[in-house]
C-alpha cells in the first residue's frame, strides 16, 4: 500500500537509523537508512526521496544541513526531525524554517508512523493542489483539513485565534466532521505543539476503568492493578488531552474531572496524595450536551468549564462547496497509496457525489472514495464503480423529483444546482456538465442565470 513512498533516515548512531528504518518498513514504506550526515546529503542529491527523517544534531552534519539540501533539491520532500530534550527549541525553529514536524527521543515506534504518515498525506494533498495545501496550513497547521467554505473558513479563523492561549475549547459536531483534526490543529499551533497530544473516547472506555484511564491508579487500588499506572493527564502534562465524546462520560467521573480543572492537580485511584498538572483540555461531543444537562446526565457546572470556545463543525450538507475539493484530494491519496493511475472522474459520477446527503459526513465520504478507487479497473471513476446505497438514493430522489418538468426547465434547474455545488465556478461546472464553456455562457444568458 505504501510501497512506493520512499523514506530517507539519517542518524549517526547507526542502531538508531536501523532499527527506525525497519519499524517503517514494516508497514510497508521503501527506506533507506544513512548512518552519517554526508551520506544523507549525497541520498538527497540523487533525488527520489519522499519523506526524510533525521537527527538534528549529528557530528559532521547537522539537521539543518540536510533541511536545507532538501529544500533546494527536493522541494515537495517533508522533513522530519529527531531531537532531543535540550534541542526543542531549535527544532521549533527548523519549524519555521520549513520542517514537517519533530519526534523527541527516546522515539516512541507508533508516533514515528503516525507522523510519517501525516507527512505522506500532507504531500500527496500538496502535489495534487499547492494552492489548498497553503490555505489549510494557514487555517490549521498542516493537519488535512481541507476546506474553503464560508462555514469552515470561520472555522479556520476561531482555531487560529484561540491556538496560541491555554483557553479550554468544546468542539461540537455530527460524527465524521472532522473533530479530532480541528482539536490536533489547535494544539499544533499553539506552545504546547513540542509535547504531547492525548486522545481518550469516553464513549469507548468501560465506565470502571474510565477514571484509570484519566487519572491512573496505584498498586493495589482494584483487582489486576499489579502496578502504579500512569493516567492520561500525566501523559499530557504540558501538552493537549482531547476527551472524545464528553456527553458519554458517567456523572461521577464528570465531578472527577471538574476537579481537576478547577485545582489543577490529579489524584490516583487507590491514592490520597494529589499532584499538580498542567494540561490544555479540549473537549468534543457529536450529542446536544445542553439537552443532556436538562435530563440531568450531564453537569451543568462541567460543560460551563468546558464551553469557554465553541466551535460547531458544519456537516458535510452544508459544506456543498467543499465537495468537489474534497473528491479530488481523496481521490488523488488513495490513486498514490494503491498505486492506481486514475486520471478522472466522470461527470455524471461527480454529480451523483455532489447531490449526495453523506450522513456520514467526510468519513463517510473519504470511506466512499478509498472503496471506488479500490475496485474500479478503470482510469476513470464512473456511475457503475459508487457504491450502491449512494446509487440508489440518487435514483429515489429523481424518480419523483423530475416528473411534470419541461427539458428546458430541467435544464436550467440542473444549471443552477451545478453552480450551487461547486460554490459558482463557470469551469468547474462546465466542466461537471461535460459542455465547453462558451456554452454554458450561452446558456446562462438563455435562463437567466447570472
Amino acid at each position: 500500500m505504501r510501497s512506493d513512498v520512499r523514506i530517507l533516515v539519517i542518524d549517526d548512531e547507526e542502531d538508531h537509523a536501523r532499527a527506525m528504518a525497519e519499524c517503517l518498513e514494516k508497514v510497508g514504506y521503501q527506506c533507506i537508512a544513512a548512518t552519517e550526515g554526508k551520506e544523507g546529503l549525497r541520498v538527497i542529491k540523487r533525488g527520489g526521496i519522499d519523506v526524510v527523517v533525521t537527527d538534528l544534531v549529528m557530528k559532521d552534519v547537522d539537521g539543518m544541513e540536510v533541511l536545507e539540501a532538501v529544500r533546494e533539491r527536493l522541494p515537495d520532500a517533508q522533513v522530519i526531525f529527531i531531537t532531543g530534550h535540550g534541542t526543542v527549541e531549535a527544532a521549533v525553529a527548523a519549524m519555521q524554517k520549513g520542517a514537517t514536524t519533530f519526534i523527541q527521543k527516546p522515539i516512541n515506534i507508533h508516533q514515528l508512523r503516525v507522523e510519517v504518515d501525516e507527512a505522506v498525506r500532507k504531500q500527496v494533498l500538496m502535489r495534487s493542489n499547492p494552492q489548498r495545501v497553503t490555505q489549510v496550513e494557514e487555517g490549521c497547521g498542516s493537519q488535512g483539513i481541507i476546506g474553503n467554505s464560508t462555514k469552515m473558513q470561520r472555522i479556520f479563523s476561531i482555531t487560529r485565534q484561540i491556538a496560541p492561549t491555554s483557553a479550554t475549547a468544546l468542539i461540537i459536531g455530527e460524527s465524521g466532521t472532522g473533530k479530532e483534526l480541528i482539536a490536533r490543529a489547535i494544539h499544533y499551533n499553539s506552545p504546547r505543539k513540542a509535547q504531547p497530544f492525548v486522545v481518550i473516547n469516553s464513549a469507548a472506555i468501560p465506565e470502571g476503568l474510565l477514571e484509570s484511564e484519566l487519572f491512573g491508579h496505584e498498586r493495589g487500588a482494584f483487582t489486576g492493578a499489579f502496578s502504579q499506572r500512569k493516567g492520561k493527564f500525566e501523559h499530557a502534562h504540558r501538552g493537549t488531552l482531547f476527551l472524545d465524546e464528553i456527553g458519554d462520560m458517567p456523572l461521577s467521573t464528570q465531578a472527577k474531572l471538574l476537579r481537576v480543572i478547577e485545582d489543577g492537580k490529579v489524584v490516583r485511584v487507590g491514592s490520597n496524595e494529589p499532584f499538580s498538572v498542567d494540561v490544555r483540555i479540549i473537549a468534543a461531543t457529536n450529542q446536544d450536551l445542553e439537552a443532556l444537562i436538562r435530563e440531568g446526565r450531564f453537569r451543568e457546572d462541567l460543560y460551563f468549564r468546558l464551553n469557554v470556545v465553541c466551535l460547531k463543525l458544519p456537516p458535510l450538507r452544508e459544506r456543498q462547496e467543499d465537495k468537489s475539493l474534497l473528491i479530488d484530494a481523496f481521490v488523488k491519496e488513495y490513486s498514490r497509496v494503491y498505486g492506481k493511475k486514475i486520471t478522472s472522474i466522470t461527470p455524471e459520477a461527480r454529480r451523483r457525489l455532489l447531490n449526495y446527503s453523506w450522513p456520514g459526513n467526510v468519513r463517510e465520504l473519504k470511506n466512499c472514495i478509498e472503496s471506488m478507487v479500490v475496485l474500479t479497473s478503470d482510469s476513470t471513476i464512473g456511475v457503475e464503480d459508487i457504491p450502491g446505497h449512494i446509487a440508489l438514493e440518487e435514483g429515489q430522489e429523481e424518480k419523483g423529483a423530475l416528473v411534470g418538468m419541461s427539458i428546458a426547465e430541467m435544464e436550467k434547474e440542473l444549471i443552477k444546482n451545478t453552480l450551487a455545488a461547486v460554490g459558482g465556478n463557470r469551469g468547474a461546472s462546465a466542466k461537471i456538465l461535460g459542455i465547453g464553456e462558451r456554452t454554458l455562457y450561452r446558456k446562462l444568458d438563455q435562463y437567466g442565470l447570472k
